[in-house]
This record gives C-alpha cells, structure tokens and sequence, in this order.
C-alpha cells in the first residue's frame, strides 16, 4: 500500500496575522491564524505549517503563546517555523502544542544544528525548509525569507541535510511561489530520486491538476499551498476527491 500523499495549509505569519504574496513580497492580509487553523483542521487538511516569516527577518522568536492557541484548536499535525536556533527554541515550541518544527536559514548558517535537534527530539519533529532559486541553470539557495543568495545548490544541501538526520524536507522553489503556475516539478523529481526522505512541495499551486502533476510528475510526498486555500479557490475535500479520482492516493 503506498503512503498517502499529504495535503498542506500553510499559514504565514506576520504580526499575528496570516498574509501571504507573490514571489516572497507583496504580502496581503488572509486572515485570523487560529481561525484558519480551526477551519482547515476541520475540511480535512492531513497536516498544518504555520510559518512566522518575519521572526528571522526581526531577530524575534516565534510567538510560542499563538502556537499554544492554534494546537488547542487543532487535532492533526502542527509544523512551526520562523527564527528557531536552538535546541531551547524548539522545546519551548513543542512544549505549546507543536508535532514538528522547520528550520531553514539556521540550518545553513550552522549545519550542525540539524544532527543537535535530531538526536534531542528525534528526527520526526525536524522538517528542513530549503528556498531556492534558478540561476544560470543552477538550484541556489536563498535565506532570510528569499532575501539573501548563498554559494549552497539545492540537491547538495537536500543530501547534506539528509545525511545530518532531518525526517522532511519543504522544498519551496522562489520562481514559482504565488504564481499559479504549478509546482517546480522537474526539481521536485530530481530531488526524490536522490534522497529517501519525504519532500513536501511548495510554490505554484493555482489548481487542482497542479497537485496531481506534483504527486505524480513531481514525485512529491506531500503539497503545500496557501493563497488558494485562504482565498477559498480550492477547497480540501475537492482537491482530495479529484486526486483520487486521478490515482493519487489520500485520506479521505
């Protein structure tokens, strides 16, 4: 039996508030955080990301007390990222309800990180969450909400981090974010042929064949979107029907 593909609300968080934009700017107002979680919890989302975007950005640390509110309101799994350094952060997060945290410019400021969080909390609870971007033809990684190039590519980083005991990696590719015009899937394919941890597919969903095409052109294990969800222009329990419809295996 293969494993159910997962199905992703992302919640990005700034200021308390969910926003989300196009190409990592441009941000617009979507919503209560703990509303939205409620209400995806309840259509039949498999798991949440809930991402503070600008806590690295602000040197701030997520805000554990809307992470406590959101977990009370939910009861399928909980990923929060945004500004996790340390083992503390991350006690301090799944100690106020969170299954999982995601950990992305920390990482690659400090690899060793990784191997820190997964053997304190197990490799289950770490998510890496990799931004990238093509450059002349080449996968490059991107910190600070996208905001800054490293010397790092993509596949190198995914074995690396792999290899440093990471359970998941978000791979969100920056060209296809907000656009609508589907997933990164040649990389997304590439990448799941090369490592052997789920990968979770974000940037580009604008409709329902998008996902189909990330399950089964992308290889991807699960899908992340948010503005056609906060925006109510697909709902979960369609998307689900249609992608069983399709093949594509999920919890109904």
């Amino acid at each position: 039996m293969a494993l159910t593909k997962r199905i992703i609300p992302c919640l990005d968080i700034k200021n308390g508030r969910t926003v989300k934009g196009i190409n990592f700017i441009n941000l617009r107002d979507a919503g209560d955080p703990v509303e939205l979680a409620k209400l995806y919890s309840e259509e039949g989302a498999d798991e949440l990301v809930f991402l503070d975007i600008s806590a690295t950005e602000e040197r701030r640390k997520t805000l554990a007390d809307l992470v406590l509110s959101v977990a009370s309101t939910i009861n399928i799994p909980f990923t929060v990222g945004g500004g996790i350094s340390s083992v503390q952060d991350v006690a301090v997060l799944l100690q106020n309800g969170a299954d999982k945290v995601s950990i992305n410019s920390s990482a690659v400021k400090r690899p060793d990180l990784i191997n820190e969080l997964a053997g304190t909390f197990g490799s289950q609870c770490i998510v890496v969450a990799i931004d990238a971007k093509k450059i002349n033809d080449q996968w490059i990684v991107h910190l600070v909400g996208g905001k800054v190039p490293t010397k790092l590519n993509l596949f190198d980083w995914a074995k690396e981090v792999e290899s440093r005991g990471a359970g998941e990696i978000l791979f969100t590719s920056m060209d296809n974010d907000g656009t609508k015009d589907g997933f990164a899937n040649e990389a997304l394919s590439k990448l799941s042929e090369m490592i052997n941890i789920p990968i979770i597919a974000s940037g580009g969903a604008g409709k329902i064949t998008h996902f189909t095409d990330t399950f089964i052109k992308g290889k991807a294990d699960a899908a992340l979107a948010a503005s056609v969800f906060h925006f109510k222009e697909i709902g979960i329990q369609t998307l689900k029907k249609e992608l069983a419809t399709a093949g594509v295996s999920v919890r109904l």
